[in-house]
């Protein structure tokens, strides 16, 4: 393991390989043959720090820690994307409640989803919680109908059970919460076996009314299972990735089949990071997918298994089986690595024939797609940074365009408590990784305001 330090000693890059003179000879026997996101790191580093370890498996875990703790500029980062909505469960309520989100992972949280669009998610939430009737309140309207003790329009027309008024107990609710996930995580035909048999045993008991109702909640059931159509016949719990990439950048996709049936989908768009290319022998683009094969499995499974409850699946945030387009060169270790976080088994392949080789080519459409959509947008941000950038030149006088603009800002209060904040740009774009806040304790002037003076170095 190796990891690149800055002349003001950031971390700005972390790697690992079998033989650390082969890499670094990589990195710098050539500097102007590399790609120019690896040059300019190659550039702007200041030293190397290596740490020895005995598997490839330690190696996986210890990159993953040292890029959630350092978060180098120059490594790809698999954050959640905030902005596609979700349908969280809040199950560390006392009374969970069902609610459509944009936001980071918390834990204690369950996360269905992300989905396109959030009238998705409210249609979903209209036809389940007639089937298991959850509070979808928020808390003040919650708190406000438990203390008049009388229901909203939900409780009325029983799409809630009505926990504010005591309707059901808070072990009964939350039994109704955890039927309502057991159903969004594949475990559609218990479910359904099991309103059967009431209706049964209704009719049977002449209860002929709850035996309707019954009827009119397994018909919600299937207008449900409709909406997400069996893609792998085998109920397989799976995660497909697909890549597609540029020179400056690549597209990740991923369907998460649970019980036969996609899920949820998620979409990134990442800068590709600066490992040195392969051998002129090997094939560029294959070892490329790779390489951001490797990479993904270790951000993205890290950090589910880090949020334990805040992933599809409580307890095993990692699926049995994940399909990727290539099987990088330590596929075995990668396997084993995803086993210890799941607790058991998973299987890291392939597809090559039948439905999931279909669905695979799927997800890989949806990558390319994705990839020319944010090409079309960012040809068109870089002609507008681009004249900015130049605007920006003329106005200064400058010989070239500002690749990098680092903006300070001072605050006191007549001259104490001094407090200073940081903002980055760099080719016209924010970049918050570099942002800084600081505290300035000795002031600059004895009496006398001089803010650059203090601006911190």
């Amino acid at each position: 393991m190796y990891r690149f330090r800055d002349p003001h000693g950031r971390v700005i890059y972390v790697g690992k390989a079998k033989s650390l003179r082969s890499r670094l000879t990589s990195y710098f026997a050539d500097v102007a043959s590399l790609a120019p996101r690896t040059r300019q790191m190659v550039m702007t580093a200041g030293s190397v720090e290596w740490t020895v370890v005995t598997t490839e498996v330690e190696a996986l875990q210890l990159e993953y820690n040292w890029i959630k703790e350092f978060d180098p500029r120059f490594n790809i980062r698999y954050r959640d994307d905030k902005t596609y909505p979700v349908l969280a469960v809040t199950l560390n309520e006392e009374y969970p409640r069902l609610m459509v989100y944009r936001g980071p992972r918390r834990k204690g949280v369950r996360y269905f989803g992300p989905y396109s669009h959030a009238w998705a998610i409210r249609e979903t939430l209209d036809l389940l919680t007639r089937v298991f009737p959850a509070r979808t309140c928020s808390a003040g309207v919650f708190k406000r109908h438990r203390q008049i003790d009388r229901p909203c329009l939900l409780g009325y027309i029983d799409k809630c059970s009505a926990p504010c008024i005591g309707r059901v107990s808070a072990e009964e609710h939350r039994r109704i919460v955890l039927d309502f996930c057991d159903f969004l995580s594949g475990k559609t035909d218990r479910l359904a076996r099991d309103l059967e048999q009431q209706m049964t045993a209704a009719a049977e008991e002449l209860d002929f009314e709850r035996a309707a109702r019954l009827r009119d909640d397994i018909g919600a059931l299937k207008r449900a299972l409709e909406k997400q159509a069996v893609v792998l016949g085998d109920g397989t719990d799976a995660d497909v990735v697909a890549f597609a990439d540029d020179d400056l950048e690549a597209a990740v996709q991923v369907f998460h089949v649970r019980g036969g049936r996609v899920r949820g989908q998620r979409g990134w768009i990442v800068e590709k990071s600066s490992e040195p290319e392969t051998t002129r022998d090997s094939d560029p683009e294959k070892s490329g997918q790779e390489q951001l094969v490797e990479q993904f499995l270790t951000q993205f499974y890290g950090e589910q298994a880090e949020l334990g409850g805040a992933a599809d699946e409580a307890t095993n945030p990692v699926p049995r089986e994940v399909l990727v387009p290539v099987l990088p060169p330590n596929a075995d270790e990668l396997s084993a690595w995803l086993s210890g976080l799941r607790g058991s088994r998973v299987s890291l392949r392939v597809p090559v024939r039948g439905d999931k080789r279909t669905l695979a080519e799927t997800v890989a459409r949806n990558a390319h797609e994705a990839l020319a959509q944010h090409k079309l947008k960012r040809a068109g941000d870089f002609n507008a940074r681009s004249e900015a950038l130049q605007s920006i030149q003329d106005s200064l006088g400058l010989a070239d365009a500002p690749l990098r603009i680092e903006c300070v800002d001072i605050s006191h209060v007549q001259g104490t408590d001094v407090v200073a904040s940081l903002v980055v740009f760099e080719d016209g774009l924010p970049r918050k990784s570099d942002y800084r806040h600081y505290a300035i304790r000795e002031a600059a002037g004895e009496g006398r305001s001089d803010d650059v003076a203090r601006s911190p170095r």
